[in-house]
């Protein structure tokens, strides 16, 4: 009878983790409250609208370093996957044959990531054409010896939250977005394209590139950037009428390093899910007037209950609303926010080597270890 009993108990406390872990009422939603890392603590959310969840995602931990990647897909999956498994691979790769770490090494790694794919696109476009039209928004971002090194394409966004006058935590944007939407990138495009008078067209409620996609900079979306995988007529949504002679987007990303200053208290990375429904100032306010624990999931609810608002629902029957018809209300939306207790930089805690990845409720073994990098 004690046994029976213990087993039941058991039983119901592994549910109750994975229920936690799930996100609690919501099916969709995944998440790690809080987990340690070398100088503070990270949460970690994803929320799912579309049939599949096209964002991937990954926080890698080292023994002096953490390691941040959010990669917001698009046309599919197979971009934003093929960046979770393979970019921080060639980073890291690139940071031990230099041995330090820099945005220069983020900067390589991009490169060798975007390669990676078209070369993977060239092998089975035959087969599977609709590849040339897959592709993805990364948004990566390091913290190594009190220095953050960003790296960015497309528009997901990170944003700091420092300490200003009397004691308000201030939120500031710190990469640039490349989405059609805003002048500065349109202006770009026609600065650079001058005999493409319809490289930049007002289609579907919006600004987009050949009048197909928003963001101007990405990994994958091959059909933009090699005329060899353009797409006929039989797929209309990607069928360019007049044939590319030469990139129309790019895989440069904007890159920033930035000292960490001991007014900086926390770091939110997100896809453009989040940005979409809280302003900068918004969510930096969330994050600082409630505890760490949970504060990622915290965000997302917050951003969905804008959402049923703005939809005329209530929060409870949005929860409930399936993958693929949730995509009416919101978009694929991955948060991870990172605190930075400046103590640790001097006092480093040891944390292992782990590898943690959106929707995947077990960590695994990573391959970040900073004193092989700089040794």
């Amino acid at each position: 009878m004690l046994a029976w009993l213990a087993n039941l108990i058991l039983k119901c406390w592994k549910c109750i983790r994975k229920f936690a872990v799930r996100g609690n009422n919501d099916a969709l939603l995944w998440c790690r409250d809080l987990v340690q890392h070398s100088c503070g603590e990270f949460s970690f959310a994803v929320v799912q609208a579309n049939f599949v969840v096209e964002d991937n995602s990954q926080v890698e931990t080292g023994s002096d370093a953490i390691f941040v990647g959010i990669y917001d897909g698009h046309g599919g999956v197979d971009a934003s996957r093929y960046v979770r498994d393979n970019l921080f691979r060639h980073f890291i790769g690139n940071a031990q044959e230099r041995r330090t770490i820099s945005e220069e090494s983020l900067r390589d790694a991009i490169a060798a990531t975007e390669e990676g794919f078209l070369a993977d696109v060239a092998r089975t476009f035959s087969s599977r054409p609709l590849i040339a039209s897959m592709g993805s928004c990364c948004l990566t971002g390091v913290i190594w010896k009190g220095i953050l090194h960003l790296a960015n394409l497309g528009d997901s966004r990170a944003v700091i939250g420092s300490v200003g006058e009397s004691n308000h935590i201030i939120a500031e944007q710190l990469t640039v977005e490349h989405n059609a939407s805003r002048e500065e990138i349109r202006q770009e495009l026609m600065s650079l394209h001058p005999e493409d008078p319809e490289i930049v067209t007002f289609s579907r409620g919006s600004w987009r590139i050949k009048g197909i996609i928003q963001v101007s900079r990405t990994i994958g979306d091959a059909y933009l950037k090699r005329p060899e995988f353009a797409l006929g007529p039989d797929h209309p949504r990607f069928h360019l009428r007049e044939p590319i002679t030469r990139p129309v987007l790019t895989a440069e990303p904007f890159l920033l390093s930035r000292t960490l200053q001991p007014n900086d208290r926390f770091l939110i990375f997100a896809s453009d899910g989040l940005w979409e429904l809280l302003t900068n100032q918004e969510a930096v306010d969330i994050v600082s007037v409630n505890q760490r624990n949970g504060i990622a999931k915290k965000l997302i609810k917050a951003a969905q209950k804008v959402a049923a608002t703005k939809m005329r629902v209530e929060y409870k029957s949005l929860q409930k609303i399936r993958s693929g018809a949730r995509r009416d209300y919101h978009d694929d939306i991955t948060v991870i926010v990172v605190f930075i207790d400046h103590e640790l930089f001097e006092n480093t805690v040891t944390v292992p080597e782990l590898s943690f990845v959106g929707f995947i409720d077990s960590a695994g073994p990573s391959a970040f270890q900073i004193e092989q990098a700089t040794r």
